[in-house]
């Protein structure tokens, strides 16, 4: 990150690339940068926003724009992402990640690598979605992890989403490894449990890093208390 920006440079418009912690939400993340370029330059307001949610559950890359360059935040949510993450296979869970309590178990012992492999091609390409019970999409007017928590079923209207690379790198069974390049709009989690259906043992998310949209990298963002310390020029974040 740059140390010598003024407040005119944030004021204009910056690209900050953030490395968001696992348990953080991204407005926290957001809202840390913020408090630290208001306290450095004692604003009372400055614009500023992400391109693309990440849950608290995943770690990784999040584009923060600032100032007048918000108004590119469309430009870059549509760019494409990509993931690493595991997931378990044999067991799943209601929001397709750990952030609920297993409710199925079921066997892996007929798994091969081939079938790993197999799947993971089946999944390439485009294809249409449901995204997880547990989101934030909203459906007249309330968001669907609201229904969920009520133990509300709501009918999902699919989402055509495009998986451009998916590579199982490591299998360590029941933990599959992978990377995955998608378009905008896809869900990993959903991803995590059609893949484990499609295997006939069920599957959830049980980590998730995004390493990259379009053309950023994660090896060139920071930790937002980081951040914080550096803009601040204090050894507390």
């Amino acid at each position: 990150m740059q140390t010598d920006l003024d407040k005119d440079d944030f004021l204009n418009g910056q690209v900050l690339l953030v490395d968001k912690p696992l348990g953080w939400s991204s407005f926290q993340a957001v809202n840390k940068l913020k408090w630290a370029i208001r306290k450095k330059f004692d604003l009372k307001k400055i614009k500023i926003g992400h391109a693309g949610t990440l849950d608290p559950l995943a770690t990784g890359l999040l584009i923060v724009c600032t100032g007048k360059f918000t108004k590119k935040i469309p430009e870059y949510q549509g760019q494409p992402k990509e993931y690493t993450g595991t997931i378990a296979l044999g067991a799943t869970t209601p929001s397709y990640d750990l952030e609920t309590e297993v409710d199925g178990h079921f066997s892996t012992g007929h798994i091969t690598e081939a079938m790993l492999q197999a799947a993971a091609v089946h999944f390439t390409g485009a294809m249409e979605q449901a995204p997880p019970l547990f989101s934030a999409i909203k459906k007249e007017g309330k968001r669907l992890y609201e229904y969920a928590r009520e133990g509300k079923t709501v009918e999902v209207k699919k989402r055509k989403v495009t998986i451009l690379e998916f590579e199982i790198t490591k299998t360590e069974l029941p933990l599959v490894h992978f990377r995955v390049a998608c378009s905008k709009g896809t869900y990993i989690r959903s991803l995590a449990h059609d893949f484990g259906k499609h295997l006939r043992s069920g599957g959830h998310l049980t980590s998730l890093r995004r390493t990259k949209i379009g053309d950023f990298d994660v090896d060139r963002a920071v930790h937002p208390a980081d951040f914080s310390k550096r803009l601040l020029g204090t050894g507390t974040p």
